[in-house]
C-alpha cells in the first residue's frame, strides 16, 4: 500500500444527507485523512445510482481515488441492496477494463445492535468484494449500537464514542502512512458503546414513544396474520 493522495468515502445508509451514523463516522475520519493532507470525496450510494449519469460520476471517482472508503448500515445481516448494486457495477467495470491499481479498501459497518459481532457477515462480504475488483483489503471496522449515535457528529455525541474516534484516529494514521487499519483499531471500534440492557431499554423506550405518537400504543401486541398461521 502506498500513501494516498486522494480518498473517496461512499456512503451506503439511503438516509438523507447529514443525517445517518454511516456518514458521521465516515466524515470524521475523512477529516482525520486531511489533517494527513489526504484530499477527500464524499458520495452517497442512493444518489449515485439514481441515474445512470450519477453511476458513471461514482465509478470514474473509484477510479480516481487512491484510497476507498466504504461506511454503510447493516441491514439484517448483511449490505443494503443499493450498497450490492454499487459494488456489483464497481466489481463489474474493473473486471472489464485494463488492470488498475490496486487501492486500498476499507469498510466501516454499523449496526442496531448492541453488539459489533453482527457485522461480521457484511464485512467478510466486503473482503471478498475486495479481492473480486482488484482492491487491496485494508481492513474492516465495525460498530454496534450505532442507533445510539443517531447520524450526530462524533464531536458531539459525548464521551460514549470516545474510543470510536481513536479507532478512527488509528486508521486514519495507518491509512496515511500506506498500511492497513491495525487490530487495535478494529477491537477499539467494537466495544460496546454502553451496556446492551440499557441499549435494549433505550430502544423499546423510543419504540413506544413513537407508536405513542403514531397512535398504535396499544397495538403493539397485534397478530394481524396470526389465524393465517
Amino acid at each position: 500500500m502506498t500513501t494516498p493522495q486522494t480518498a473517496l468515502l461512499l456512503i451506503g445508509s439511503a438516509k438523507p444527507p447529514g443525517q445517518s451514523t454511516s456518514e458521521a463516522l465516515a466524515s470524521y475520519l475523512a477529516g482525520r485523512l486531511q489533517a494527513y493532507g489526504t484530499a477527500t470525496t464524499t458520495m452517497h450510494v442512493a444518489r449515485s445510482l439514481r441515474t445512470p449519469a450519477r453511476t458513471g460520476e461514482l465509478l470514474q471517482a473509484v477510479d480516481r481515488a487512491d484510497l476507498f472508503v466504504l461506511a454503510f448500515p447493516l441491514y439484517v445481516d448483511s449490505l443494503p441492496t443499493l450498497v450490492t448494486q454499487a459494488l456489483e457495477r464497481i466489481a463489474a467495470q474493473r473486471q472489464a477494463g485494463p488492470p488498475r491499481g490496486a487501492a486500498p479498501f476499507l469498510a466501516i459497518a454499523n449496526c442496531g445492535f448492541p453488539e459489533a459481532h453482527h457485522n461480521a457477515t457484511a464485512l467478510a462480504i466486503c473482503r471478498q468484494f475486495a479481492a473480486a475488483a482488484g482492491f487491496t483489503w485494508a481492513g474492516g471496522l465495525a460498530l454496534g449500537a450505532g442507533g445510539a449515535v443517531s447520524g450526530r457528529p462524533l464531536s458531539e455525541a459525548g464521551g460514549m464514542v470516545r474510543h470510536v474516534a481513536a479507532a478512527l484516529d488509528q486508521a486514519a494514521t495507518a491509512l496515511a502512512a500506506g498500511q492497513p487499519v491495525p487490530a487495535e483499531a478494529v477491537a477499539l471500534m467494537s466495544r460496546p458503546l454502553m451496556s446492551p440492557r440499557l441499549y435494549t431499554l433505550m430502544g423499546d423506550m423510543g419504540w413506544r414513544l413513537q407508536a405513542r405518537q403514531h397512535g398504535a400504543l396499544r397495538r403493539l401486541g397485534d397478530r394481524p396474520f396470526a389465524a393465517r398461521s
